[in-house]
């Protein structure tokens, strides 16, 4: 089944949940309150691709002392979509294979209204502690249905010894004066082959994420606050622009439209390209690599100043149809617990749910991007926030990919994405 065809069938269903909350008192999430989590035993983690190598080691220490809970470790493939929808299959057949889910943070509506994911008990977790636009990712129609296990903000890698040796002596604020410190490290003897910048532009997640930042970046937005598409306007056609016209003119290289993380990844710490747009884990990597001490953070730039992230990251939910759910509540306080989101920051550079570790003082001594960082996720702009987020976010891939290969005009492609978004949130 296509992620299309299963998100449409499921936006059918949840039309029916949402009437039947209607006047309840719950908050309209279809639930009195919390299921009681009953049984204790072994369990599962069902999570992506884990590149960092650090989740294991966590579960061992879970493993080691709960001899009789243990939890096994199912990893997904990297790609978010296919994450998704495994996730949905497992859900629809009814199975008990997966218990305790890392959700991309803007699947939680979707899953909730499905009623594929528990209701949480609010005070089992120390959300006070927390940065409120990272718990709100968690929470559907008043409810909590997941718990912020890391968060994610975009930001801006770039190579600091080039930038030194060409006279440029500040990190770029906006797309003009990015594309200006290209054209002064190119004249670089050692530099004269590197493209200018990457992202993630393959067709998949990454690339709503990309086109998202670009439109918010240039004072644009893809839906509003209430979820209803506003998407062909000047502001988002110079976001998109900006994008295609880089392809075009070979600010980005043509080989990024297949470039997911971790091929953007490779490509900066290989020198290929001069600037990067990714993600906080990024940053331990990079300095594990042959350009250590040469790497520099900075704010993703915008049009006429710094740009805006989509906010990203995981929460930790548990399935409606697993068992041993007072193990999977335990496990996730284990997970997300402020001790354990540190250990994934140090050692993986994940973004911490907890506002205190970004103004800690021995962590941002080791991590300097931790400020901007910070900054990064507060001033960021949710993706949309629609239970039909499937079907919208392979809307957005569809137009966004048209115009960077050349196929549609932005104006165009943003027309069409209009009018596609208003019937599938008219659903």
């Amino acid at each position: 089944m296509t992620t299309r065809t299963t998100s449409r069938a499921a936006v059918i269903a949840a039309a029916g949940l949402l009437l039947s909350a209607c006047g309840s008192s719950d908050g309209g999430s279809g639930q009195a309150g919390p299921p009681a989590f009953e049984g204790r035993g072994p369990i599962s983690y069902v999570a992506g691709k884990d590149t960092t190598g650090t989740v294991q080691p966590m579960l061992d220490r879970w493993n080691a002392a709960h001899p009789k809970e243990k939890v096994t470790f199912i990893q997904l493939p990297t790609d978010a979509d296919a994450q998704r929808q495994q996730m949905i299959q497992n859900a629809e057949t009814k199975s008990d294979a997966y218990t305790v889910l890392s959700l991309d943070v803007v699947w939680t509506s979707e899953f909730a209204a499905h009623r594929w994911i528990d209701r949480l008990p609010d005070k089992r977790f120390p959300l006070g502690k927390m940065l409120k636009p990272v718990v709100e990712t968690a929470r559907y129609q008043g409810g909590l249905y997941a718990v912020p296990a890391s968060s994610d903000g975009g930001m801006l890698y770039y190579r600091t010894d080039l930038l030194k040796k060409a006279g440029v002596t500040a990190p770029p604020r906006t797309w003009d004066e990015m594309t200006a410190a290209c054209a002064e490290v190119r004249k670089l003897p050692e530099a004269k082959d590197m493209s200018c910048y990457a992202g993630q532009f393959q067709k998949y997640e990454g690339l709503t994420v990309n086109f998202a930042e670009a439109v918010n970046s240039a004072g644009g937005t893809v839906t509003d606050g209430r979820g209803k598409p506003d998407v062909d306007t000047p502001e988002a056609r110079k976001g998109l622009d900006f994008l295609a016209r880089s392809f075009k003119d070979g600010t980005i290289p043509k080989k990024a439209i297949t470039y997911q993380e971790e091929d953007g990844r490779q490509a900066f710490q290989s020198g290929k390209v001069l600037f990067l747009r990714n993600w906080p884990y990024v940053y331990s990597l990079a300095q594990k690599s042959g350009i250590k001490g040469r790497l520099g953070v900075a704010p993703l730039p915008g049009l006429n100043g710094p740009g805006s992230s989509s906010l990203g990251g995981h929460n930790m939910a548990v399935s409606t149809t697993a068992k041993n759910k007072a193990t999977a509540l335990d496990f996730i306080e284990f997970m997300t617990n402020e001790k354990n989101t540190r250990t994934l920051l140090e050692d993986a550079s994940l973004a911490p749910p907890y506002a205190a570790l970004y103004d800690d003082r021995e962590l941002t001594a080791q991590y300097p991007y931790l400020p901007v960082l910070k900054e990064s996720i507060v001033r960021a702009v949710p993706r949309p926030r629609v239970v039909p987020y499937g079907d919208v976010t392979a809307a957005v891939q569809q137009e966004a990919y048209a115009a960077l290969n050349g196929d549609k005009s932005s104006a165009q492609a943003l027309r069409d994405l209009q009018k596609t978004l208003r019937k599938t949130t008219a659903r």
